[in-house]
């Protein structure tokens, strides 16, 4: 049986992924990377309303994923979390890999894949094959 404190480990687990379930809120992420941005500036980043945009920020408020401060009339967003964007780009990677193995397939024989992830001397996962995002 799994221990209380774990299991509320995992639903918060949940909770987050769940936020994460929604390109557009995966997008604002993205817009976020860099820092705080306005409300207006992540709608037409995104290209959603702003009422669609604020939608969004709020369901990802209410996971602790980003936090609003309010400049006169603009609020404004960042990352509670940055450490979110590490964990979108290994999926990212993920996907890419994926998108790519039915090309490979395409190509000849199988030959065996390379270690996309190596360990450096830091002991810190480095994608050895990494390209720029594409969003």
């Amino acid at each position: 049986m799994v221990e209380p404190e774990r299991a509320e480990h995992f639903r918060r687990h949940a909770e987050i992924c769940k936020v994460l379930t929604d390109p557009k809120r995966l997008m604002l992420i993205d817009a976020l990377r860099h820092g705080e941005r306005s409300v207006g500036d992540l709608a037409e980043a995104i290209g959603v309303t702003l009422p669609n945009a604020s939608q969004h920020l709020t369901v990802m408020r209410g996971a602790g994923l980003v936090e609003g401060r309010r400049a006169g009339t603009t609020v404004r967003y960042r990352l509670t979390e940055p450490a979110i964007v590490e964990a979108c780009a290994i999926i990212d990677r993920i996907i890419d890999r994926r998108l790519a193995a039915p090309l490979n397939r395409l190509a000849g024989p199988a030959v065996p894949a390379p270690p996309f992830l190596t360990i450096s001397s830091s002991a810190s996962p480095v994608d050895s094959h990494a390209q720029p995002a594409r969003r």
